[in-house]
């Protein structure tokens, strides 16, 4: 330390010395952490986005499963109205042609 500057005006110095250093080692540590974390995203994402992705197909199987399965009930529904309602005329034809 100079002994021509005052007291005041060195320990000012120091501190702002100080105050820069531990500022850039707090910035390469933050870079530092920030590059450590993509790392492990990189290598976790993946595994996470495939679970996703197995989950999601599944989710729209089961959605278009249950779909179909009610069109396909629907249409039979439909189908045997039909059919009942032809078989119902059948049978009053027959009736009337035995008379």
């Amino acid at each position: 330390m100079d002994d021509e500057k005052p007291i005041t005006e060195q320990a000012l110095d120091t501190i702002t010395t100080a105050v820069e250093a531990t500022s850039e080692a707090a910035v390469t540590a933050v870079k530092k952490v920030r590059k450590a974390a993509k790392k492990v995203a990189k290598k976790v994402a993946p595994k996470k986005a495939k679970k996703a992705s197995k989950k999601k197909a599944k989710k729209t199987s089961k959605k278009a499963a249950k779909k179909s399965s009610k069109k396909a009930a629907k249409k039979t529904a439909k189908k045997a109205v039909k059919k009942s309602a032809k078989k119902a005329a059948k049978k009053k034809k027959a009736k009337k042609s035995k008379r």
